[in-house]
């Protein structure tokens, strides 16, 4: 069972104004999300098929972190959490009138691709990252490559979530499923574990997206939580602008 539903209720605009960066939130508080405990197991399908998903309330992309005032037709989107012992869940829906993928290597500016940004601090430490695994900002292409920056420079990181997406009009429900790695992640190693996910955990935690028309570069940048100042494409950086997520027991 499919569970696409009109995002229009979760924006701040009316009839008279399609431009979402009202939504803008000024609160600069840290955004906490609860994940829901999954009692059965989740297929990685894109259809959402499972209880989880009903039980799970969702939370927007509403940040407009770069990019100009866009509209609703543009772009609107919204995303589930949920947790298992060996992955974190999420269900991402995206309104997006045109999906694009200008870069045919995968490594080279991945960022200017359409694609869901998920950002993953395991012990909630915040800090600088860009070229060590304090924290992990994964960049989940359309063809479902995961990306992120190693000690030298991007690097694939498809081992740790496995996605697929769904299609209705120009609505994409994209399914997650993310296995929780820890600072002393590896690069060069096959021996890495990852952490089992307890009830309590609170991690560093935001979701993003990068929107592509049909521009060289991505035209918006919008994410889950509200980033102060004028700098706010700061998370493939710095972890202290996540907001967190706490796994429910």
């Amino acid at each position: 069972m499919k569970i696409f539903t009109p995002l229009i209720g979760l924006c701040c605009f009316t009839v008279h104004t399609l431009l979402l960066s009202a939504c803008e939130s000024p609160d600069p508080e840290k955004t906490e999300v609860l994940a829901v405990k999954a009692q059965t197991a989740i297929q990685i399908d894109g259809e959402a098929n499972e209880q989880v998903w009903q039980e799970a309330g969702w939370y927007p992309i509403d940040q407009r972190w770069l990019g100009d005032p866009y509209t609703a037709e543009d772009f609107q989107g919204r995303y589930k959490a949920a947790w298992d012992a060996n992955y974190l869940y999420l269900l991402v829906e995206i309104v997006d009138d045109t999906l694009i993928d200008i870069n045919a290597d995968g490594l080279d500016r991945y960022w200017d691709d359409d694609c869901v940004e998920v950002f993953i601090d395991e012990d909630d430490s915040g800090g600088e990252h860009t070229n060590s695994f304090n924290a992990f900002a994964y960049h989940v292409a359309l063809d479902y490559a995961a990306v992120d920056f190693g000690k030298e420079g991007p690097i694939y990181l498809n081992d740790h979530v496995n996605t697929r997406r769904t299609q209705d009009g120009t609505t994409y429900l994209w399914e997650l499923a993310f296995a929780i790695y820890d600072s002393s992640y590896d690069e060069t190693s096959d021996r890495n574990i990852p952490v089992i996910l307890t009830a309590g955990k609170r991690m560093g935690f935001a979701v993003a997206y990068c929107d592509n028309d049909r521009s060289a570069t991505r035209e918006n940048f919008i994410g889950s939580v509200y980033v102060a100042g004028e700098d706010k494409n700061r998370g493939y950086i710095d972890a202290d602008i996540f907001g967190d997520i706490v796994l429910q027991p």
